[in-house]
């Protein structure tokens, strides 16, 4: 009965966590190129139950294999959905979003691997999807969040003004005057990026620069984002099943609950 109370509660536990990450996805529904995350649910591995002896009638049966034992569940890990956003155009100069066409695909997986904008955060670079930038006041072309966006040299793109043209290639210019080269970051295994918040993901491996690679093809759309990859009606349906799973781990829980109450207060009373 105890290994019940674990079980309970270990489905309690993986249920509200993937409840948080669903509605931290709908709470980034509107946040330009953001990877909605996707829940991995694995069961603890099984026990495998023998009878040891036996005390009844006939004979033994020690060592009878009796059966599987589950352990409970738990959330993994959560995985972004890293597929290519609708693209919504707002007329905004500093807006820019990243198309993606044809790239690598990545021998372990076999899947395609993901572009993403470079941008400076603290000295360490980081990569982003997020192309809704903004231009500061020292003229350098940054995220919302001040992050400034890379040239193909490790070095921020700077403006005069927010009277400028980048070309789909990702060169950026202004008046004549070329301003740098939009650093795009090829990842061959986009799941082994460390997401940080905010858009962010650092790369713990090396990442390879797509501008003028004859393998890699994309395009920058000025005045458009790319919208998040987030499904709001099945991101809703899987809120409820979450909700409801959870209430029957809850009621599970509460039926152990009321059967240990009964074996300790009545059963084995002396009248």
């Amino acid at each position: 009965m105890i290994r019940g109370f674990y079980n309970a509660a270990a489905g309690m536990i993986a249920q509200q966590r993937k409840q948080e990450l669903l509605s931290n996805n709908i709470a980034n529904a509107n946040t330009p190129g953001f990877k909605a995350d996707a829940a991995s649910l694995r069961s603890f591995p099984n026990m495998l139950l023998q009878q040891m002896n036996s005390t009844g009638f006939g004979p033994s049966r020690a060592g009878q294999t009796v059966g599987m034992l589950s352990t409970g569940v738990y959330l993994q890990e959560t995985i972004p959905d890293f597929k290519q956003g609708d693209i919504k155009e707002t007329g905004v100069k500093t807006d820019l979003a990243l198309l993606q066409g044809n790239v690598p695909v990545d021998a372990a997986t076999g899947k395609p691997g993901a572009l993403f904008f470079v941008v400076n955060v603290n000295g360490e670079e980081r990569l982003t999807r997020n192309g809704h930038f903004t231009v500061d006041a020292d003229g350098r072309l940054t995220t919302a969040d001040g992050h400034t966006v890379l040239n193909t040299a490790g070095s921020p793109i700077t403006v005069r003004s927010q009277n400028f043209t980048v070309t789909r290639e990702g060169r950026v210019l202004e008046n004549g005057r070329d301003a740098g080269q939009i650093d795009i970051a090829f990842v061959d295994n986009p799941n082994r990026l460390v997401k940080e918040g905010n858009g962010l993901f650092r790369s713990e491996d090396a990442v390879v620069t797509a501008a003028g690679n004859a393998n890699i093809s994309y395009s920058l759309s000025q005045g458009f984002v790319e919208r998040s990859t987030v499904d709001v009606e099945q991101t809703m349906a899987d809120m409820m099943n979450a909700y409801r799973t959870f209430e029957a781990n809850q009621r599970v829980l509460q039926s152990y609950d009321r059967s240990m109450e009964k074996m300790v207060n009545e059963v084995g009373r002396i009248g």
